[in-house]
């Protein structure tokens, strides 16, 4: 369940909209007046989401978009003539008078698009550094002259004793180097 954090200006606003929330099922971490508590909430937390009105008290929602962590998705609740062509087009908007059943719906949706970006940036093969690099290329220069063995050849050995032992490609160039040198 994402953090969902809850700004407007009116006080009694962010009450109810927090309520309906709760009574909804989602986890409301902090409920805001400004955006500088949206700010200072979203830095202690890893992701979430943020349901705001156009206003808040020191802030429009614009500028607490671009200061949000891009791990914060923003819904915006506000009178169709507040939204503009200056509106970005990942903010998500509602109009007022607000249906209980469109935010929950839209929260949900947020919530599940998040959850597919997660999954899919953990999915994606993590970027090596220059050493990393280097100690793999170290290791397949010594298969390559000691065993014969082409480049192609001495990677995927190294990538098949990776998948063995359950390391990743530089711990295991890091044992090959080793072994190779005793």
């Amino acid at each position: 369940m994402a953090n969902v954090i809850v700004a407007f200006s009116k006080p009694e606003d962010a009450r109810n909209i927090r309520n309906i929330l709760t009574r909804s099922g989602f986890s409301v971490a902090a409920v805001c007046n400004s955006g500088a508590q949206v700010l200072a909430q979203a830095g202690n937390l890893s992701s979430g989401l943020v349901v705001c009105g156009y206003r808040l008290a020191d802030m429009l929602y614009r500028e607490l978009y671009d200061n949000l962590p891009p791990e914060f998705a923003m819904l915006m609740v506000s009178s169709p003539s507040r939204r503009d062509t200056q509106t970005p087009e990942d903010v998500v908007c509602l109009p007022m008078p607000l249906k209980i059943h469109d935010l929950v719906s839209t929260l949900e949706m947020m919530e599940q698009t998040q959850a597919r970006r997660r999954r899919r940036q953990k999915q994606q093969p993590k970027k090596r550094n220059e050493q990393e690099r280097r100690l793999i290329d170290q290791a397949k220069k010594l298969l390559m002259e000691r065993n014969g063995m082409s480049e192609e050849e001495a990677h995927r050995y190294i990538q098949k004793c990776s998948m063995d032992s359950g390391t990743n490609l530089a711990e295991t160039a890091q044992m090959v180097i080793s072994l190779i040198h005793i």
